[in-house]
């Protein structure tokens, strides 16, 4: 089982005594984490105002919540006006492109918080390595690469294999493997391409990559929350699946992890160890980290929550939501923790091939599967599939709950083995003359 750090147990009759307190939500409006937040606040009876910039949002918390130009500098004195108007209990803010606004709205009202410098080293990768190696955190050697001037020259002294990786982009999108110089260069132009869609065009997040050493080993993901900088954990997750290149596709998602005892809280020491060289203090923890030589090697530490609906496996780790203790920590009515027994895992079900997805057959044949929970297909029929390092979802998720984490991950294989995933070619138009 994981090293679990205590967390602070509040009797839950006292929490339904105590006047329904108010929480600021900052979300874009396309994320996938809001409806589950959401859902939570009504679980625990919290009032709830969505920040956004989601005025004609189907979800209607978005559209009849504050509308606010989030990459706006009036942003922060609009959501100041707002806690004028009804004062806020806490700040959440649910992904990576908000969290350092998040950081500066809590710390204007006096709010648990974390310093809006290290919330933005949590979500840039140039900073964040910066930051961690000048500590003595073990990272990988990195260099950045600037995409506006010729990179050849740039990249005369690199040791291969090594990866590139954009500054803040997540779920391994545009993270590649090179083996030599000509590879490189041809993921750097790669991933040249990603950021002009994701970014302005001269923003340095376009203009800039990360290229750094890569780190063989087993890699594993903690999820923690940090209270007055103190880490607790919440689950350690094994990724069974090598993860070697040329692209970074996360797939199997297991608890607890299988790892020996000395291994684990190794990981946790760095992990604490890096939150705080990062200066993180307060809220939730995603954190990636490659075991090499016995030890762990950072390769992420955020300051948000597990992206996707993998979330759901903290239900397991902790008998708690994930946002249920997210939210309830920031308002200061944090949750009991009770794990449970046995194992569990996630298949973040990979998109096999570029193209329009007809259908997906076998979905029943695989819930079927003993110890499998729930498949959800979170893409419709006629969706064009684009897989890593371009992509930016997956298929959909599938879940299992078994005696043991062995059990849990090979129930999930067996399950995925009765998918059909059937793709049709992407067809361009062609005008009259053929171009």
């Amino acid at each position: 089982m994981p090293v679990v750090l205590p967390v602070e147990v509040v009797p839950e009759s006292a929490v339904l005594r105590e006047a329904q307190p108010r929480l600021l939500l900052i979300t874009p409006p396309n994320s996938y984490r809001t409806a589950a937040y959401l859902a939570a606040a009504r679980r625990h009876a919290i009032d709830v105002l969505v920040a956004s910039q989601g005025r004609y949002s189907l979800v209607s918390e978005l559209a009849g919540g504050l509308q606010v130009d989030l990459g706006s500098p009036a942003a922060l004195q609009q959501l100041l006006d707002a806690n004028d108007r009804q004062a806020f209990a806490g700040v959440v803010a649910t992904d990576d492109a908000v969290v350092e606004l998040g950081s500066r709205v809590a710390e204007a009202l006096d709010l648990p918080h974390n310093p809006p410098e290290a919330a933005q080293c949590s979500r840039r990768k140039d900073l964040s390595r910066q930051v961690l190696a000048g500590a003595g955190v073990p990272v990988p050697g990195f260099r950045l690469v600037r995409l506006d001037r010729p990179v050849r020259p740039q990249i005369a002294s690199i040791d291969y294999p090594c990866v590139v990786k954009p500054l803040a982009l997540s779920g391994s999108r545009g993270v590649i493997r090179a083996d030599d110089a000509d590879a490189l260069l041809a993921a750097a132009d790669r991933v040249r391409r990603i950021l002009a869609v994701e970014y302005a065009r001269e923003s340095a997040l376009s203009m800039q990559v990360l290229v750094e050493d890569f780190v063989p080993g087993e890699e594993v993901a903690l999820e923690g929350m940090l209270h007055e900088g103190r880490l607790a954990v919440l689950a350690i997750f094994d990724k069974p699946d090598p993860l070697n290149g040329p692209y970074f596709e996360e797939t199997y998602y297991i608890t607890p992890s299988r790892h020996p005892a000395g291994i684990r809280e190794r990981v946790i020491r760095r992990i604490q160890q890096a939150c705080t060289a990062l200066g993180l203090r307060e809220g939730p923890v995603h954190a990636e980290v490659r075991i090499s030589d016995g030890d762990g090697v950072i390769l992420e530490v955020a300051s948000r929550t597990i992206g996707g609906d993998c979330a759901r496996l903290l239900q397991f780790g902790t008998g708690q939501g994930l946002e249920d203790m997210v939210i309830s920590h920031a308002v200061g009515k944090p949750l009991p923790v009770r794990p449970q027994a046995g194992g569990a895992g996630v298949l973040m079900i990979p998109i096999p091939r570029a193209g329009v997805l007809r259908r997906v057959e076998g979905i029943t044949a695989a819930r079927a599967v003993p110890c499998v929970d729930d498949v959800m297909i979170s893409l419709r029929d006629g969706y064009e599939l684009v897989p890593l390092p371009e992509g930016a979802s997956y298929l959909g998720f599938m879940f299992a709950r078994a005696p043991s984490a062995a059990e849990a991950e090979a129930a999930l294989r067996e399950a995925h083995a009765r998918l059909n995933i059937v793709v049709a070619p992407l067809m361009a138009l062609r005008d009259e003359r053929g171009s």
